[in-house]
């Protein structure tokens, strides 16, 4: 109990991509708090926007090659051994199998970031022997968890994300400008756009001046670009990749629309609604964000003809859009700060040091 904190963070591809914001924060709450910090992630995985000074990073694996599984193994333990780590936080289920693994290597707990919910027992390997916590980026995800592992309900605890909420409400703040739509989604399945591009094709039809961008890419992509193609949409969407300052991209907008519903927690909705962004999205299972006729308009993802009135209304009526973007901000102040999570999180490591400390 008396060691200092040395927390270890594990971070895959996928975490550094959907939960920027997350890791981010974090990186930086612990080096203003002066903990010694290291950061495992995949080589070239790091945007440099991301890292914090001071924080240590160790590229796993060093040589991504075949058969190299045990020498890579055998350079992060010799890295982590200089380092003396007193904890493991992985920050998401794919890298579950190392956390455990270094874990048990260095006899110390790891706590655990679960940002989606889980499908069944199965999907969550876990035994309570070091893990210290489940921590979870909504209340939704903390329920299905205590549902499908009532073993281990005490070890659940949801912490929101984090963001910083702009003074400013974006929306429909530069008068007589043409409305920019906003979509962040991965592009897998064609079906989960189909129905938003017959709404915008709608409203084209009936002379609303609009751009739609769609941030994303994916397997699917020639085929949405051959539907919006179709369509005759070529001047009102664009698709753009993942960029790393997409927050820039999604403060130039007016209306952020989520067209399908998310399996985790959608930390680009988070950031729209931060920038002030009108919501227009559907349910889904992880919807802790979205209240209806307050933070959001909710639409149903399988009827264009709800997706366009969802639409139409913030365009015809852009004061209204205003006030929803503004009671989306008010909500993130409340709920969603950065001072919080970080205080939650530094909680949490601490108790759990002490606690594991104090074992025989």
């Amino acid at each position: 109990a008396d060691k200092s904190l040395r927390p270890v963070l594990i971070a895959s591809e996928y975490t550094i991509s959907e939960y920027p914001t997350l890791l981010k924060h974090l990186l930086a709450g612990l080096v203003d708090e002066s903990i010694p910090t290291v950061l495992i992630c995949p080589p070239q995985s790091c945007p440099e926007d991301i890292l914090a000074p001071s924080v240590e990073v160790i590229n796993h694996p060093a040589f991504e090659l075949p058969l190299m599984g045990p020498i890579n193994e055998k350079i992060l333990v010799e890295k982590l051994n200089k380092f003396k780590p007193t904890l493991f936080h992985c920050l998401c289920e794919g890298q579950l199998a190392l956390a455990r693994q270094l874990a048990k290597h260095f006899d110390i707990p790891y706590i655990l970031n679960v940002n989606s919910i889980p499908k069944n027992r199965r999907s969550l390997p876990l035994s309570s022997k070091r893990l210290a916590k489940i921590v979870t980026a909504a209340p939704s995800i903390a329920e299905s968890i205590r549902e499908i592992r009532p073993g281990l309900a005490d070890c659940v605890e949801p912490i929101n994300i984090g963001t910083f909420t702009e003074s400013d409400c974006g929306c429909f703040s530069r008068t007589n400008q043409v409305a920019n739509l906003l979509t962040a989604h991965r592009v897998d399945n064609i079906g989960e756009f189909e129905n938003l591009i017959e709404a915008v094709k709608q409203l084209a039809i009936e002379d609303y001046e609009f751009m739609l961008v769609i941030i994303g890419s994916g397997p699917a992509e020639s085929q949405l670009r051959k539907l919006i193609k179709g369509c005759g949409l070529l001047q009102n969407v664009v698709i753009v990749p993942r960029l790393s300052c997409w927050r820039s991209i999604l403060a130039a907008g007016d209306v952020f629309i989520q067209p399908w519903p998310c399996e985790g927690f959608n930390s680009f909705l988070l950031e729209a609604m931060s920038v002030g962004c009108a919501v227009a999205s559907c349910m889904g299972e992880v919807d802790d964000l979205i209240i209806d006729n307050k933070t959001a308009v909710v639409f149903d993802p399988n009827d264009h003809i709800s997706i366009h009135a969802a639409l139409k209304k913030f365009l015809d009526t852009r004061e209204f859009a205003r006030q929803i973007a503004r009671q989306g901000q008010d909500f993130l102040r409340e709920n969603y700060s950065v001072s919080e999570m970080l205080n939650s999180v530094l909680q949490i490591y601490r108790e759990t040091q002490s606690i594991f400390a104090a074992q025989p």
